[in-house]
């Protein structure tokens, strides 16, 4: 696929990785649907877009909710008239402990809540974009790429039952579109990253960041634009379908 004059709707596009793989496509010429709940951070992100010269629309949604999502690719579909590519990247954390335990006895537990937050907003929220996404793909009939983001986390990772299940339910269904969709032209694939000098990541007291760069083989942190790249590497290799590139300078968790 060249970007060039092609749809890209990217979820989570206001900031972090979303943001620069914007900017990434831009570059290449893309039209840009960005989505995310940050109206502010939407325009922001919408006025830096333009001034790399891309055609923009910005949708403030909840990726969670069926009607909005439905909505907003109805919209997209009617804004730039086709859709060609879907950044599947919105995403929350609310790490905790499975359960917590102090001199032998449980002093807390995940909550539900903690639990249904990041499925509905990173699991719920990638399937009910991918699927509005495939559905204007296929009736389109010009094919199309789907990305979806995962993490390393998807192996387990302590403190992380919520999002671990998540990221792992999301390589799942990307093995899954990719077969089922291939028949109509629409490739699916993931990238699974590991810590990514993001503004949640590099907030991280410093002593923190230093034990995680000291894990990492290659010895620091991603760079949002090294995402940006494996993204577009995806999109723009038609022969790339149902893998997860794991981009984590070889990091094991």
């Amino acid at each position: 696929m060249d970007l060039k004059g092609k749809t890209v709707a990217i979820t989570g596009g206001a900031q972090g990785l979303g943001l620069a793989m914007a900017y990434n496509f831009a570059a290449k010429g893309a039209r840009l649907a960005l989505i995310d709940m940050n109206a502010e951070r939407l325009r922001a992100a919408s006025d830096s877009c333009e001034k790399l010269g891309a055609e923009v629309q910005t949708y403030a949604i909840n990726v969670a909710e069926e009607a909005e999502v439905e909505a907003t690719f109805q919209s997209i579909a009617r804004d730039f008239g086709s859709l060609d590519a879907l950044i599947n990247n919105a995403g929350i954390t609310r790490d905790a402990l499975f359960i917590k335990v102090k001199e032998g006895k449980v002093v807390q537990k995940m909550s539900l809540q903690q639990w249904q937050s990041v499925i509905d907003v990173n699991l719920t929220g990638c399937f009910l974009c991918g699927r509005e996404a495939a559905a204007i793909m296929v009736e389109q009939g010009t094919g199309g790429c789907i990305v979806n983001i995962s993490s390393i986390s998807r192996a387990g990772n302590m403190g992380q039952t919520n999002y671990a299940a998540a990221k792992a339910g999301i390589v799942a269904m990307t093995v899954t579109w990719a077969k089922e969709l291939a028949r109509y032209g629409v490739r699916v694939g993931a990238i699974a990253p590991g810590f990514i000098a993001t503004e949640m990541v590099t907030s991280m007291k410093p002593e923190a960041l230093q034990k995680i760069e000291a894990m990492i083989p290659a010895g620091r942190l991603g760079q949002p634009d090294e995402i940006a790249m494996t993204a577009a590497y995806i999109l723009e290799n038609d022969y790339f379908t149902g893998r997860v590139i794991e981009m984590d300078g070889g990091l094991r968790l």
